[in-house]
């Protein structure tokens, strides 16, 4: 693999349907974030920054020796680019995930790289039974658009000019896809892993 990877860690969610900051939630015997730092903590992914609205979430990062990117702003797309924008130059690809998702495995991570290593040009999501989820890795050539997108919007913005480009690679589990919105789905998943 000689592919430049880097990662954005998206945790600027407000947590309004969770009733509080989900990403520091008990989970398995630590904050739920850890998990996804986990998840990502490969040598296939070259740079990895986290993006949030939580000195609690920054400092936590800090503190395992993330970079973190502390911000004010209100919308997906303003994520995505302050992480764009703090992981540099020079990738190749980026991949983006989101920081609830408790259950995601480091093997589907490494597959996602592999895989774009193999297609350079494409843009590559995780899946389940062929259904399309998260995280996502998008090719450098898209970063232009992903730094620019509207108001509001996310990255399905701009796969959906381009579905040709979108391959899937499945997770081993429905659960990896799972995310947390409120303190049932977080039972439901720490249930799930008993």
């Amino acid at each position: 693999m000689d592919k430049n990877i880097g990662c954005v860690l998206m945790a600027s969610g407000l947590g309004r349907r969770f009733g509080g900051n989900k990403l520091m939630a008990s989970f398995a015997g630590g904050p739920m974030i850890y998990r996804v730092l986990d998840a990502t903590d490969t040598p296939l992914i070259a740079g990895r920054v986290v993006v949030t609205r939580s000195g609690e979430v920054a400092a936590l990062c800090r503190e395992r020796g993330l970079e973190a990117v502390l911000h004010e702003l209100p919308w997906r797309s303003d994520t995505i680019r302050l992480g764009l924008e703090a992981l540099g130059d020079g990738l190749d690809g980026c991949l983006f995930c989101a920081c609830d998702q408790p259950l995601l495995a480091r093997t589907s991570v490494e597959e996602l790289c592999r895989r774009f290593a193999e297609e350079p040009d494409c843009i590559w999501r995780l899946s389940y039974g062929g259904e399309p989820g998260s995280p996502i890795l998008f090719p450098a050539g898209c970063f232009a658009a992903l730094s620019a997108l509207p108001e509001g919007k996310g990255g399905s913005y701009v796969f959906r000019s381009c579905p040709e480009r979108v391959r899937l690679t499945e997770a081993s589990s429905p659960w990896e896809l799972r995310d947390v919105d409120t303190p049932e789905d977080l039972k439901e998943l720490s249930e799930h892993i008993k």
